[in-house]
């Protein structure tokens, strides 16, 4: 065999580069999906490709049969099941940089207000539960709770907050700088939970963060802490800085201080 015969095993530049974007865009996508519903989507996708697989291998017809309409019919039921995915890839990959650098000085107003909120609801050992909405819209957590439209302020916050008031036992939800809503009722984490102590408000938080991108800040009535759930991880103990910088630094940040201690998340 000649060495032309095999000059297709040496790959070119060409190839090194296709090879080398190829592997960013995979790593990416699993960074992305990490910690998520998604994540055990896909790996309950790919079990039943396997099973398709050796179906095919070992002729058995009628499972290769029925498995093939589920995967003609089923990219429409994926579309649906990912789409809080799938508009946070979009968003995040139209992002730029020029507006993200514009509105980073609005971002820390708000993120020091919440962590000053945060702070004086810990000292008073108020209860709490904050979702910071990010790219997936939580339009339909408002609709349990009460709409509102106020500048996002630490005064306001923890009044919402305040012991007997009408609101303090749902969540209060952020867009940008603003309010929109409060004592909204939030999701409970479908998961068991590895600490058994972690209340209502911290189920919420880790359900909510399962479902959607939010940043969810829990004060706890009982231990007075500070947590932050996101991407189904919730830290457990943080500071008000901690939470100031979780909301400013973007996902990477939040993910790492989230995972920084992941024993209080989904078992």
């Amino acid at each position: 065999m000649s060495f032309e015969q095999l000059r297709f095993l040496v790959p070119s530049l060409y190839d090194v580069i296709q090879i080398l974007i190829v592997a960013i865009v995979v790593y990416r996508l699993l960074l992305f999906l990490a910690g998520t519903r998604a994540l055990q989507i896909l790996l309950g996708i790919t079990a039943l490709g396997v099973i398709y697989i050796g179906a095919l291998v070992l002729r058995l017809n009628m499972i290769t049969t029925l498995l093939g309409l589920v995967f003609t019919y089923g990219a429409f039921a994926v579309i649906v099941v990912f789409q809080p995915e799938l508009r946070h890839a979009l968003a995040r990959l139209g992002r730029s940089r020029v507006i993200s650098f514009l509105a980073s000085s609005s971002k820390r107003a708000v993120a020091d207000e919440i962590a000053e909120a945060v702070a004086r609801l810990a000292r008073n050992g108020t209860g709490a539960i904050i979702a910071v909405e990010r790219d997936v819209s939580l339009d339909h957590y408002l609709e349990a709770g009460t709409v509102m439209r106020a500048t996002v302020s630490a005064d306001l916050l923890t009044t919402i907050f305040t012991p007997y008031s009408p609101l303090h036992d749902g969540a209060a939800i952020i867009r940008g700088d603003q309010i929109v809503g409060a004592g909204s009722v939030l999701p409970l984490t479908q998961f068991p939970v590895r600490d058994r102590s972690l209340g209502t408000r911290h189920r919420a938080a880790l359900g909510l963060s399962e479902e959607t991108d939010a940043v969810v800040i829990v004060v706890s009535e009982e231990t007075s802490k500070i947590s932050v759930a996101l991407r189904g991880m919730l830290r457990r103990g943080v500071t008000p800085d901690q939470v100031r910088e979780a909301l400013v630094g973007g996902e990477e940040a939040g993910l790492a201080l989230a995972g920084a201690r992941s024993d209080a998340s989904p078992a």
